[in-house]
């Protein structure tokens, strides 16, 4: 068994994958596998408390799409202050924001996320500030420490999105086939 990968939990559905990533490692292998499947007009919301990766996740997702592209490689450091990063991987520009820092919906207007997003990856981390302009077609993954393990995390990946289903089915199979279920 491959320890650097997310494993699935017994419970999986058509719109949701559940995950156990039971290392940092993990956490990386998963963006690694989401990276390339992501593309233009894609919004992945990053979902957690403090702690549980988000930035993580981001900076691997991110470095991934640059290696990907023959693009140098960069520091991706969190936008906590910056509130939006941008890299550009190949033709594609990934926007990588912060939105801890913001009141809400009104402050998060200001940033412009929305404009030329159909020409960008657009990860957001504290989506919960979006409210109302958060996409109904964006994917959601909620990161969540393991009570009974400091390095362990539960990784829920959701869509509404129909056009979402067959990204969340390769993900379930995937873990599937690695042996990665609980």
């Amino acid at each position: 068994m491959n320890a650097a990968a997310p494993r699935p939990s017994e419970t999986a559905r058509a719109d949701r994958v559940e995950l156990i990533l039971r290392s940092p490692a993990a956490t990386e292998a998963l963006a690694c596998w989401l990276a390339p499947r992501l593309a233009a007009g894609d919004w992945l919301l990053l979902e957690g408390p403090l702690g549980a990766g988000k930035t993580a996740l981001a900076r691997a997702l991110v470095g991934a799409r640059l290696a990907a592209a023959g693009a140098p490689a960069e520091e991706v450091p969190s936008p906590s202050f910056t509130l939006v990063q941008t890299y550009a991987a190949g033709g594609l520009e990934i926007r990588h924001a912060d939105l801890y820092r913001l009141g809400g919906p009104s402050d998060v207007a200001e940033l412009g996320l929305d404009e030329g997003a159909e020409a960008a990856l657009t990860l957001v981390e504290w989506p919960d500030r979006l409210g109302p302009l958060a996409p109904a077609r964006a994917l959601r993954l909620t990161l969540a420490p393991d009570p009974a393990c400091d390095a362990r995390r539960r990784a829920d990946v959701e869509a509404r999105d129909p056009r979402h289903a067959p990204l969340l089915a390769a993900l379930a199979a995937a873990a599937a086939a690695e042996g990665w279920a609980g």
